[in-house]
């Protein structure tokens, strides 16, 4: 029988079976920490989960509210000063995988979490990009998770926050001890990746139910497909159960219960 899942369940589940045991993973608040957590909590029980703030190998028992929350650091194995994060741990390439959010993207991973409009009249005005711009461009490789709309796939990004391949695919050409960038989108809608030339996304993967024709309406620009596109695998009942329960202990925490 299948079993009954939600589109932002079935993200966060593959996002998460893209995270491998044992690498060490520098996770962005929100969406990322999610899917990080619930590999932790399953396949990935070796996976070393670091968080901006100066938290490593932490296990929050709950979702962080930010990298400031307390629970990071009291479930860490040490805490480190955040310029030893960045300057040792992160520019040292010891860092696999970086693990981000977004507001923005366009064909060329790039990413917008400044402002929305006009950089000197915004119509809002997000949170920045913290240290993202770093992880993307110090890290082995970055994922990148976020609902899948036109308002978040758009033909061009207000504001570039942090690097993908830059506006015409080629911001990374001949700059050396910079990571590979990134590797892989995951929506609630497919998996998209980085053409190996162009470096412009295409769709590897769609997730059971989803059409092409449902990922062309909701991406701002004319998406291209993989020669083969594959259906991504449904969310066993296992890797449901475990999610729930963190969301669910996450939701009575945050509520003071």
């Amino acid at each position: 029988m299948s079993l009954e899942y939600t589109a932002s369940e079935m993200m966060t589940v593959t996002a998460a079976r893209a995270l491998e045991n044992g690498s060490t993973c520098f996770v962005g608040i929100g969406l990322p920490s999610e899917a990080a957590n619930l590999a932790r909590l399953t396949h990935a029980p070796e996976i070393v989960l670091i968080y901006e703030s100066g938290t490593l190998q932490t296990k929050p028992n709950v979702l962080p509210l930010s990298i400031g929350d307390g629970e990071l650091a009291e479930t860490a194995l040490t805490t480190v000063a955040v310029p030893e994060m960045f300057r040792y741990w992160l520019q040292g390439g010891k860092i696999d995988v970086g693990f981000l959010g977004t507001a923005q993207i366009d064909r060329y991973c790039n990413l917008n979490t400044t402002l929305i409009g006009d950089y000197r009249a915004p119509k809002v005005r997000l949170p920045g990009g913290g240290g993202a711009p770093e992880i993307a461009t110090n890290a082995g490789e970055v994922f990148i998770t976020l609902k899948h709309s036109k308002r978040a796939f758009v033909e061009e990004i207000d504001f570039v926050t942090t690097l993908g391949f830059g506006r015409d695919g080629k911001g990374r050409d001949g700059v050396p001890n910079i990571g590979k960038g990134p590797t892989r989108v995951i929506t609630d809608l497919c998996v998209m990746k980085p053409n190996p030339e162009s470096k412009e996304l295409m769709v590897v993967s769609l997730h059971p139910g989803v059409t092409r024709e449902d990922v062309i309406d909701a991406t701002g620009w004319e998406i291209r497909f993989a020669e083969q596109v594959e259906s991504t695998p449904e969310p066993s009942g296992k890797e449901l159960s475990v999610l729930r329960e963190l969301k669910a202990r996450t939701e009575r925490a945050h509520a003071g219960q």
